[in-house]
């Protein structure tokens, strides 16, 4: 089915007008999605209007309802909420309102609503479409406006993109805002795990999410909480014993601190609440234990929005313009949204009924039924945490004496603990010894290798860098070596964790199986490095946290600049000769230029950049930012791109350059990476579980086929396990890179949004598709 690619430059969008609106609670990424849609919007020739105050401000009309230009979004991509305002509306509610907003728009010749907020406010757009022609024929009537523009503007469309912390839409992995609430949350928990540890308290904290658990899931798989309290899957009868068992088991366990995280609208299992003052009373009425309550309230939604918020927001509003572009009056509103790493379009209202048969299920008691519906990422989570919150009783644990061995390999990422800490307790559930190896497979030849208990690796979520310690050797010069240490210990199985080296290692491990037999075991790589350049996956363990020191450097240094007149800075980002990091990096800080080896470049191009740059700032823009990936040219160096801006730019704006350096590997984990380093190394411990079983022998493993070295990679919308050796077709050796990398992709929207004509393949952009009902199986295959 070859279908003719499709691009973003030939939809036209001359005549068209385009509102936007932000509406219900604010949500961090809203300004990156309205600055997507303006600057799209206006690509394609189309108008574009703010509706300031949401739809209140489309009820009251005059100069709520303004045209916007390229310069009206500058600079508010790095800040929180919502710069066009938002109101709860009781007006828009009546049929009166509506009648009134109809006529705004109509006279403005609005007839495309992008609406960005809850699902409340998608709801409310639906049913002003639905009344449209009536409300026209309702005004023509009363003589306000003229049969022609009854006639002209007959159709009204609507695209929904979800605003809101709470992550409670169904249909969408992630809402715009969830993940830069979990970062307010995280930089919460961990800045009290502290004071906790200093002097042995418990500490209750009390999250958002009146009717959605989301963020009280996560943030306690992120933190390792104790125990979690959320709607929509209620403690047993009886909860209060088991909780302070666990409790004071955890602290005769030399843990020194203990937390439990409450949803806002948690409830027992008769559907009564559970609040945070409740379970602080009763760990001080049952174990008399220091307990303090921290209630976030709106902390949660402030701040600056994370770089995945600011990319999710900028990709969605692309795809919200290209639906308003395409829309007939035979489609349905629609959301646009993400599953897995693919942009999608859903039928709107099916998302918000599904939305709303959760909180059905809930008040009816169906809690099994309500989790189902939530969707596969959700329940997920909620399995992982499960599993690596509960130590079950050494005499109940299964005995395979199978023994398991972890390793982290190459440079340190964030999130490689969080990994550790998962293969480990997982490994040990599922009846395996576990053990740990020092330094790569440099320790691993020197016997560096202990075994690891549970209570070992407590605490391990937060913990930046390698814990275990790493190094860049690859095991060829060991292969012997190493070879004996898995004989002595009689290891049956490894998990690798690490970056392109790690991949690379299990390859010789994988060709050097017919020399030697040790090596014929379940094998397991976790892609796990800041650069992103592992094939096999979308994403990889420690990215996410790389891109947010990235922006967050980047945010500061234009701020450096908002006293001075017309300054540019050259910003030198890490990555080898992947362009991943200065790419993305780009995109959600805003940049006018991204220098990457994938893409080259001459003269002529830097010349062009820097004559852009210098049209841009005669207008009212004081300020560029141009990101060079560390290899992207060996002659082009950031001194020379440096020196080139600094004279073509005499007389109009003067340059600074900065090179990031190490730091874009430190830091503790984002909320992103302890999350899918926790998930996917689960995954990857039960497959390996999988495997022993399949290839033990005679009282034996031994497995040779390919398909026992894997990687587990994100790919679009699944998690899968690819062999190592058919991954080999898909790399370049010398640069450490995929052949293919899917962010590629991107860098046209980049371009579009810093103002440049280019040409933007949108073939792969969602097609309108329906909400799946997942089976239960699925949710094993799921989203992260």
């Amino acid at each position: 089915m070859d279908h003719q690619p499709k691009f973003f430059e030939n939809l036209s969008g001359t005549g068209k007008a385009i509102g936007v609106l932000t509406s219900g609670g604010d949500a961090q990424g809203m300004n990156a999605a309205v600055r997507a849609v303006v600057r799209m919007g206006i690509y394609v020739k189309a108008k574009v209007y703010f509706v300031y105050e949401g739809y209140q401000g489309m009820v009251d009309g005059g100069d709520n309802i303004v045209e916007v230009s390229w310069e009206s979004v500058s600079s508010i991509l790095q800040v929180g909420g919502t710069v066009i305002g938002s109101a709860r509306c009781k007006s828009f509610r009546t049929r009166e309102g509506r009648l009134q907003a109809a006529c705004n728009l109509v006279q403005r010749g609005i007839t495309n609503l992008c609406v960005i907020g809850g699902d409340g406010s998608l709801t409310g757009a639906n049913l002003f479409r639905e009344e449209w022609s009536g409300l026209l024929e309702e005004l023509a009537q009363k003589g306000k406006i003229d049969e022609e523009a009854v006639k002209k503007y007959a159709y009204l469309n609507i695209v929904g993109m979800v605003g809101s912390i709470d992550n409670d839409f169904c249909g969408t992995d992630m809402t715009i805002g969830t993940d830069s609430a979990l970062h307010r949350i995280i930089e919460v928990v961990d800045a009290i795990m502290t004071t906790a540890q200093s002097h042995q308290r418990t500490f209750v904290l009390e999250v958002m999410g009146r009717h959605c658990g989301y963020l009280a899931l996560v943030s306690a798989l992120a933190c390792g909480a104790d125990w979690v309290f959320i709607p929509e899957y209620p403690p047993e009868e009886g909860w209060e014993d088991s909780m302070c068992v666990k409790l004071s088991e955890n602290r005769a366990r030399k843990k020194r601190l203990n937390i439990i995280i409450v949803a806002e609208g948690a409830i027992d299992c008769h559907n009564k609440p559970i609040t945070s003052e409740k379970v602080k009373d009763l760990v001080v009425q049952r174990l008399g234990f220091d307990t303090r309550v921290t209630i976030l309230g709106h902390v949660q939604r402030g701040g600056t929005p994370s770089a995945f918020d600011r990319i999710l927001a900028s990709r969605m509003g692309v795809e919200a313009v290209l639906a308003l572009l395409e829309a007939t009056p035979a489609t349905p509103a629609c959301v646009v949204s993400l599953s897995g790493n693919q942009a999608v379009r859903l039928p709107l209202m099916e998302c918000v009924q599904m939305t709303q048969e959760v909180q059905k299920a809930m008040d009816e008691g169906r809690f099994v039924e309500a989790v189902r519906l939530r969707g596969r990422s959700f329940e997920n989570n909620l399995n992982t945490y499960k599993l690596l919150s509960h130590k079950i009783p050494d005499a109940e644990l299964p005995k395979t004496n199978f023994n398991v061995a972890v390793l982290n390999v190459g440079a340190p990422a964030a999130g490689m603990n969080a990994a550790v800490r998962a293969a480990v307790r997982v490994g040990i559930t599922e009846g395996h010894k576990m053990f740990a190896v020092i330094d790569g497979f440099e320790g691993f030849s020197r016997g560096k290798i202990k075994e690891i208990s549970w209570g070992d690796v407590g605490g391990w979520t937060g913990q930046g860098g390698s814990i275990l310690g790493t190094k860049r050797t690859l095991p060829a010069k060991y292969l012997e070596k190493i070879a004996d240490q898995m004989r002595t210990n009689n290891i049956n199985a490894l998990m690798v964790i690490g970056g392109f080296e790690a991949y690379e290692s299990c390859l010789q491990l994988h060709e050097a199986r017919s020399r030697f037999e040790e090596f014929c075991v379940p094998i397991c790589v976790l892609p796990a490095t800041i650069s992103n350049n592992v094939p096999g996956t979308d994403f990889s363990i420690g990215a996410d946290t790389a891109l947010n020191a990235i922006v967050e450097t980047c945010d500061r240094i234009k701020q450096s600049a908002s006293g001075t007149k017309r300054r540019v800075f050259i910003i030198e980002t890490m990555g080898g000769y992947c362009g991943y990091l200065a790419n993305m990096g780009a995109l959600a800080a805003g940049a006018d230029a991204a220098y990457i080896f994938e893409e080259q470049f001459d003269i002529r191009e830097l010349q062009a950049n820097v004559e852009h740059l210098t049209e841009k700032m005669k207008t009212s823009i004081q300020r560029g930012l141009v990101l060079r990936n560390e290899n992207c040219n060996e002659n082009y160096t950031t001194d020379f791109i440096y020196q080139l801006y600094s004279e073509e730019g005499k007389g109009v704006f003067d340059c600074r350059k900065n090179v990031l350096g190490h730091m874009q590997q430190g830091g503790a984990p984002s909320p992103f990476d302890r999350n899918f380093g926790t998930k996917i190394s689960a995954k990857a411990m039960q497959w390996i579980s999988k495997k022993l079983q399949e290839t033990y022998r005679k009282g034996k493993v031994f497995a040779n086929t390919d398909d026992s070295v894997c990687l587990l990679g994100m790919r679009r919308r699944n998690l899968v396990f690819q062999p190592v050796a058919e991954l080999k077709n898909e790399t370049d050796f010398v640069h450490r890179i995929p052949k293919e990398q899917w962010w590629l992709k991107l860098r046209p929207l980049m371009k579009i949004l810093a103002k440049y004509k280019t040409s933007y393949d949108v073939s792969d952009s969602g097609q309108l598709e329906h909400v799946a009902m997942h089976s239960p199986k699925e949710a094993e295959t799921g989203a992260i």
